[in-house]
């Protein structure tokens, strides 16, 4: 069996190498060349698994070692008979300390604030725990979850958290409904003063209308990643290079998930758990340095991609 694996997903090397021809590459590398003979491909947000890449292919399979998966164009691959899975929650706990230290950094003043969480899944159902903990007043937003009947908070519209709200944090998956939410209308209704937080998808957000509005942002998800506008990165409270979920915990759940995933697929007898990857001890003394991934990135904006694959060592310090 011959796997394909994106070379920047940490702790992958080794874990499946004994049982399967195994090729490591940059994201880049994945062209129709390259993955025409491959059973497998093992990625991450940089590959657009599509039919542009993936026709004539004799691709079996394909994990993305990330929560999101809008990068797989999931119709094609039904109509071809690709399976794929994803790492849903992997990196929800490295999200939720980022949004921990953007409140702490941008209001830090946060106690008895109201804060705006639209989508409460596996992130957002850990921002608003944590904010209860903060003393914080949250209100929920979540229509797929309220109209499946499962919504165990109280459900408060989009429009009554516009209004309402000193900060408002995005926790939605990119599709028809969620693409530009944040846009003039949204804004027009929005606090003046409010700080929108952006660590979903970049589409969400309109770039042009963020540049017109009165609100501040805190934004990892950029529009035309790795080349976001440079005016909405200046403007920005803080501007950080979609690394929301990078912590080293994040990103170990998400190698663990998608080994065992391709595994239990082929029959291949490998179970992987996060214990088997040898990650640092936790130091719970230590905090996240949000405003100094902020800095560096507003200092070098050209080097997105390098901040992304050279990012530092960091640990969930909240669950």
């Amino acid at each position: 069996m011959r796997v394909l694996i994106d070379k920047n997903i940490p702790f992958i090397k080794g874990l499946i190498d004994g049982v399967a021809e195994v090729v490591y590459l940059e994201p880049s590398a994945f062209t129709p060349d390259t993955v025409k003979n491959a059973d497998v491909l093992i990625i991450r947000t940089r590959t657009r698994c599509d039919e542009a890449l993936l026709s004539g292919s004799a691709v079996k399979f394909i994990a993305t070692a990330t929560i999101g998966y809008d990068h797989i164009d999931t119709d094609y691959c039904k109509k071809a008979g690709i399976a794929w899975t994803n790492a849903p929650g992997c990196n929800a706990d490295s999200v939720c300390n980022y949004i921990d230290a953007a409140i702490r950094y941008v209001l830090p003043d946060f106690e008895g604030k109201t804060i705006g969480i639209v989508g409460v899944g596996n992130v957002g159902s850990r921002v608003y725990k944590n904010a209860l903990a903060m003393g914080m007043k949250p209100l929920l937003n979540d229509p797929p979850l309220q109209q499946s009947g499962c919504m165990q908070f109280k459900f408060t519209p989009l429009e009554s958290i516009a209004a309402e709200a000193d900060i408002i944090t995005f926790h939605v998956p990119l599709n028809a409904d969620t693409y530009h939410i944040i846009n003039a209308e949204f804004l027009s209704v929005c606090r003046p003063g409010a700080i929108i937080i952006n660590s979903s998808r970049g589409e969400i957000l309109s770039t042009d209308d963020a540049l017109k509005a009165t609100q501040k942002f805190v934004i990892d998800c950029w529009e035309n990643e790795p080349s976001p506008n440079l005016q909405l990165l200046s403007k920005a409270l803080l501007a950080t290079p979609h690394i929301a979920g990078y912590s080293i915990d994040g990103k170990a759940n998400g190698t663990v998930a998608s080994v065992n995933a391709v595994s239990d697929f082929f029959g291949l007898g490998i179970k992987v758990s996060v214990n088997d990857l040898g990650l640092p001890p936790k130091d719970y003394t230590a905090k996240y340095n949000i405003e100094a991934d902020s800095i560096a990135l507003k200092r070098e904006p050209h080097k997105f991609e390098w901040f992304r694959n050279h990012y530092p060592v960091r640990r969930d310090l909240i669950s």
